[in-house]
Protein backbone atom coordinates (compact mmCIF):
# COMPACT_ATOMS: atom_id res chain seq x y z
CA UNK A 1 0.00 0.00 0.00
CA UNK A 2 0.95 3.70 -1.13
CA UNK A 3 1.86 6.28 1.81
CA UNK A 4 -0.27 8.63 2.47
CA UNK A 5 0.93 11.97 1.52
CA UNK A 6 0.10 14.06 3.94
CA UNK A 7 0.92 17.37 1.89
CA UNK A 8 -2.16 19.28 0.28
CA UNK A 9 -2.54 19.02 -3.68
CA UNK A 10 -0.57 21.43 -5.71
CA UNK A 11 -3.43 24.07 -6.77
CA UNK A 12 -5.60 22.96 -4.05
CA UNK A 13 -6.91 26.13 -2.01
CA UNK A 14 -8.78 27.08 1.66
CA UNK A 15 -12.23 26.62 1.51
CA UNK A 16 -12.01 30.52 2.98
CA UNK A 17 -10.11 31.28 0.01
CA UNK A 18 -13.82 32.10 -2.35
CA UNK A 19 -15.17 34.49 0.38
CA UNK A 20 -11.47 36.25 0.95
CA UNK A 21 -11.71 36.77 -2.67
CA UNK A 22 -14.97 37.41 -2.96
CA UNK A 23 -14.62 40.15 0.27
CA UNK A 24 -11.32 41.90 -1.28
CA UNK A 25 -13.44 42.32 -4.63
CA UNK A 26 -16.34 44.27 -3.00
CA UNK A 27 -14.29 46.30 -1.19
CA UNK A 28 -12.46 47.64 -4.41
CA UNK A 29 -15.48 47.81 -6.64
CA UNK A 30 -17.06 50.03 -3.56
CA UNK A 31 -13.99 51.92 -2.99
CA UNK A 32 -13.55 53.11 -6.92
CA UNK A 33 -17.35 53.31 -7.10
CA UNK A 34 -17.30 55.97 -4.37
CA UNK A 35 -14.02 57.86 -5.51
CA UNK A 36 -15.94 58.04 -9.41
CA UNK A 37 -18.56 59.43 -7.74
CA UNK A 38 -17.13 62.04 -5.77
CA UNK A 39 -15.02 62.88 -8.69
CA UNK A 40 -18.59 62.83 -10.98
CA UNK A 41 -19.66 65.44 -8.25
CA UNK A 42 -17.06 67.51 -7.89
CA UNK A 43 -16.49 68.33 -11.99
CA UNK A 44 -20.72 68.58 -11.77
CA UNK A 45 -22.30 72.16 -12.00
CA UNK A 46 -23.89 72.16 -8.53
CA UNK A 47 -27.60 73.83 -9.18
CA UNK A 48 -27.11 76.73 -5.56
CA UNK A 49 -30.86 76.86 -4.28
CA UNK A 50 -30.41 80.33 -5.14
CA UNK A 51 -31.90 79.23 -8.50
CA UNK A 52 -35.60 78.84 -7.04
CA UNK A 53 -37.86 80.81 -9.23
CA UNK A 54 -41.04 82.64 -8.12
CA UNK A 55 -42.95 79.58 -9.51
CA UNK A 56 -41.02 77.58 -6.84
CA UNK A 57 -41.95 80.09 -4.56
CA UNK A 58 -45.47 79.33 -5.47
CA UNK A 59 -44.68 75.90 -4.74
CA UNK A 60 -43.22 76.08 -1.68
CA UNK A 61 -46.44 78.66 -0.26
CA UNK A 62 -48.85 76.12 -1.23
CA UNK A 63 -47.33 73.18 -0.26
CA UNK A 64 -46.46 74.53 3.57
CA UNK A 65 -48.52 77.45 3.77
CA UNK A 66 -51.33 77.28 2.39
CA UNK A 67 -53.08 74.90 4.83
CA UNK A 68 -53.67 78.64 6.96
CA UNK A 69 -53.31 81.32 4.55
CA UNK A 70 -55.22 79.40 1.18
CA UNK A 71 -53.79 77.97 -1.79
CA UNK A 72 -53.73 82.09 -3.07
CA UNK A 73 -53.16 83.95 0.10
CA UNK A 74 -56.91 84.87 0.53
CA UNK A 75 -56.41 83.48 4.34
CA UNK A 76 -58.76 80.92 5.93
CA UNK A 77 -60.35 80.50 9.30
CA UNK A 78 -56.72 79.60 10.79
CA UNK A 79 -55.31 81.80 9.07
CA UNK A 80 -55.32 85.74 7.87
CA UNK A 81 -55.23 87.05 4.25
CA UNK A 82 -51.60 87.83 2.93
CA UNK A 83 -52.70 90.47 0.17
CA UNK A 84 -50.07 93.34 0.73
CA UNK A 85 -48.14 92.28 3.96
CA UNK A 86 -45.52 92.42 1.38
CA UNK A 87 -41.89 90.33 0.83
CA UNK A 88 -40.42 92.27 4.25
CA UNK A 89 -43.00 90.57 6.18
CA UNK A 90 -42.70 87.10 4.87
CA UNK A 91 -39.13 87.33 5.16
CA UNK A 92 -38.89 88.54 8.97
CA UNK A 93 -41.61 85.32 10.01
CA UNK A 94 -40.08 82.78 8.25
CA UNK A 95 -36.60 83.66 8.79
CA UNK A 96 -37.00 83.82 12.33
CA UNK A 97 -38.99 80.70 12.58
CA UNK A 98 -42.65 82.35 13.79
CA UNK A 99 -44.11 80.34 10.55
CA UNK A 100 -44.90 78.20 10.21
CA UNK A 101 -46.93 78.28 12.87
CA UNK A 102 -45.94 75.57 15.27
CA UNK A 103 -49.60 76.03 17.64
CA UNK A 104 -51.86 78.90 18.28
CA UNK A 105 -51.29 80.89 21.19
CA UNK A 106 -51.34 84.58 22.12
CA UNK A 107 -48.10 85.24 20.27
CA UNK A 108 -45.90 83.33 17.51
CA UNK A 109 -43.01 82.57 19.49
CA UNK A 110 -39.30 82.25 17.75
CA UNK A 111 -38.27 78.87 17.17
CA UNK A 112 -35.33 76.78 14.71
CA UNK A 113 -35.87 78.40 11.22
CA UNK A 114 -37.36 75.11 8.77
CA UNK A 115 -36.81 76.60 5.67
CA UNK A 116 -33.33 77.06 3.76
CA UNK A 117 -32.87 81.43 2.87
CA UNK A 118 -33.31 81.02 -0.40
CA UNK A 119 -36.53 78.82 0.19
CA UNK A 120 -37.84 81.88 2.15
CA UNK A 121 -36.58 84.80 -0.25
CA UNK A 122 -38.70 82.46 -3.20
CA UNK A 123 -41.79 82.25 -1.35
CA UNK A 124 -41.34 86.11 -0.17
CA UNK A 125 -41.01 86.46 -3.86
CA UNK A 126 -43.96 85.22 -4.54
CA UNK A 127 -46.15 86.75 -2.55
CA UNK A 128 -44.69 90.28 -3.59
CA UNK A 129 -45.55 89.06 -6.82
CA UNK A 130 -49.02 88.55 -5.75
CA UNK A 131 -49.48 91.40 -3.73
CA UNK A 132 -47.47 94.02 -3.34
CA UNK A 133 -46.15 95.04 0.38
CA UNK A 134 -43.85 96.43 2.45
CA UNK A 135 -39.90 95.19 0.61
CA UNK A 136 -36.58 95.28 1.24
CA UNK A 137 -34.98 98.48 2.77
CA UNK A 138 -31.71 100.45 0.87
CA UNK A 139 -28.58 98.89 2.44
CA UNK A 140 -27.90 102.64 4.30
CA UNK A 141 -30.92 102.36 6.53
CA UNK A 142 -29.44 99.48 8.19
CA UNK A 143 -25.47 99.84 8.17
CA UNK A 144 -25.52 101.00 11.41
CA UNK A 145 -23.53 104.36 10.75
CA UNK A 146 -26.85 106.84 11.95
CA UNK A 147 -26.78 108.92 14.96
CA UNK A 148 -27.14 106.72 17.97
CA UNK A 149 -27.82 109.26 20.18
CA UNK A 150 -30.74 110.71 18.32
CA UNK A 151 -32.02 106.93 17.53
CA UNK A 152 -31.55 106.14 21.68
CA UNK A 153 -34.03 109.14 22.46
CA UNK A 154 -36.09 107.95 19.40
CA UNK A 155 -35.64 104.41 20.50
CA UNK A 156 -36.58 105.68 24.37
CA UNK A 157 -39.59 107.39 22.95
CA UNK A 158 -40.95 105.22 21.17
CA UNK A 159 -40.17 101.34 22.16
CA UNK A 160 -38.98 101.36 25.72
CA UNK A 161 -42.58 101.18 26.99
CA UNK A 162 -42.76 97.37 25.64
CA UNK A 163 -39.30 96.58 25.16
CA UNK A 164 -37.82 97.83 27.64
CA UNK A 165 -35.14 100.96 27.76
CA UNK A 166 -32.19 98.40 27.15
CA UNK A 167 -33.78 96.78 24.76
CA UNK A 168 -34.18 93.63 26.74
CA UNK A 169 -37.90 92.89 26.24
CA UNK A 170 -40.97 93.26 28.33
CA UNK A 171 -44.16 91.22 29.62
CA UNK A 172 -47.57 92.56 27.94
CA UNK A 173 -50.85 91.92 28.83
CA UNK A 174 -52.77 88.02 28.04
CA UNK A 175 -49.23 85.92 27.57
CA UNK A 176 -48.24 88.39 25.38
CA UNK A 177 -44.32 89.85 25.24
CA UNK A 178 -41.99 92.28 23.91
CA UNK A 179 -39.01 90.59 22.62
CA UNK A 180 -35.24 91.41 23.84
CA UNK A 181 -33.69 93.54 20.85
CA UNK A 182 -30.02 92.04 22.24
CA UNK A 183 -29.37 89.52 18.93
CA UNK A 184 -31.92 90.79 16.67
CA UNK A 185 -30.72 91.75 12.75
CA UNK A 186 -30.62 95.65 11.80
CA UNK A 187 -32.60 93.89 8.96
CA UNK A 188 -35.49 92.37 11.41
CA UNK A 189 -35.25 95.84 13.22
CA UNK A 190 -36.39 97.49 10.10
CA UNK A 191 -38.58 94.85 9.20
CA UNK A 192 -40.51 95.02 12.64
CA UNK A 193 -41.13 98.46 12.22
CA UNK A 194 -42.01 98.61 8.57
CA UNK A 195 -44.97 95.79 9.25
CA UNK A 196 -45.62 95.87 12.69
CA UNK A 197 -45.76 92.02 13.85
CA UNK A 198 -47.49 90.40 16.77
CA UNK A 199 -48.76 93.38 18.90
CA UNK A 200 -45.93 96.46 17.89
CA UNK A 201 -47.72 99.18 15.81
CA UNK A 202 -46.34 100.27 11.92
CA UNK A 203 -44.14 102.91 12.10
CA UNK A 204 -44.74 104.35 8.33
CA UNK A 205 -42.66 107.19 6.71
CA UNK A 206 -44.74 110.20 8.54
CA UNK A 207 -44.21 108.81 11.95
CA UNK A 208 -40.63 107.28 11.52
CA UNK A 209 -39.12 108.81 8.71
CA UNK A 210 -36.17 106.46 7.03
CA UNK A 211 -33.43 108.23 8.49
CA UNK A 212 -34.94 108.14 12.10
CA UNK A 213 -35.08 104.63 11.57
CA UNK A 214 -31.88 104.29 10.78
CA UNK A 215 -30.81 106.32 13.73
CA UNK A 216 -32.82 103.45 16.09
CA UNK A 217 -31.05 100.71 14.33
CA UNK A 218 -27.53 102.10 14.78
CA UNK A 219 -28.30 102.92 18.65
CA UNK A 220 -29.62 99.26 19.14
CA UNK A 221 -26.72 97.71 16.97
CA UNK A 222 -23.97 99.99 19.51
CA UNK A 223 -26.11 98.14 22.38
CA UNK A 224 -25.23 94.53 21.07
CA UNK A 225 -22.13 95.60 20.17
CA UNK A 226 -20.72 97.39 23.24
CA UNK A 227 -20.48 95.88 27.23
CA UNK A 228 -23.08 98.09 29.72
CA UNK A 229 -21.36 100.87 30.74
CA UNK A 230 -23.03 100.71 34.45
CA UNK A 231 -21.21 97.24 35.08
CA UNK A 232 -23.45 93.93 35.92
CA UNK A 233 -26.61 94.62 33.95
CA UNK A 234 -28.64 92.21 36.49
CA UNK A 235 -31.26 91.48 33.08
CA UNK A 236 -31.86 95.27 31.84
CA UNK A 237 -34.80 94.48 34.09
CA UNK A 238 -34.76 97.90 36.10
CA UNK A 239 -35.69 97.86 39.80
CA UNK A 240 -37.73 94.52 40.05
CA UNK A 241 -33.92 92.77 39.76
CA UNK A 242 -32.21 95.58 41.27
CA UNK A 243 -34.58 95.59 44.40
CA UNK A 244 -34.69 91.12 44.61
CA UNK A 245 -30.63 91.50 44.42
CA UNK A 246 -30.44 94.36 47.31
CA UNK A 247 -33.06 92.23 49.67
CA UNK A 248 -31.10 88.70 48.97
CA UNK A 249 -27.79 90.54 49.54
CA UNK A 250 -28.25 93.20 51.45
CA UNK A 251 -30.75 92.54 53.56
CA UNK A 252 -29.82 89.16 53.83
CA UNK A 253 -25.95 89.97 54.97
CA UNK A 254 -27.51 92.58 57.43
CA UNK A 255 -29.02 89.77 58.92
CA UNK A 256 -26.58 87.55 58.98
CA UNK A 257 -24.18 89.90 60.65
CA UNK A 258 -26.60 90.54 63.40
CA UNK A 259 -26.79 86.95 64.20
CA UNK A 260 -23.21 86.84 63.94
CA UNK A 261 -22.91 89.64 66.77
CA UNK A 262 -25.42 88.02 68.64
CA UNK A 263 -23.98 85.10 69.08
CA UNK A 264 -20.32 86.59 69.96
CA UNK A 265 -21.95 88.35 72.64
CA UNK A 266 -23.36 85.26 74.06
Amino acid sequence: MAPKNSRPKAGRRSKWAAAALIGIGLLVTGGVYAGASAAMAATEPTTASSALTVEDGKKLFQANCATCHGLNMEGTADGPSLYGVGELAVEFQMSTGRMPLQMQGPQAPQKPVQFTEDQIKAIAAWVQSVSPGPTYPDPEVIDGNGDVANGAELFRINCAMCHNVAAAGGALTEGKYAPALTSTSALHMYAAMVTGPQNMPVFNNMTLTPEEKRDIISALLFLQENESAGGFSLGSLGPVSEGLFIWIFGIGSLIGLTVWITAKSN
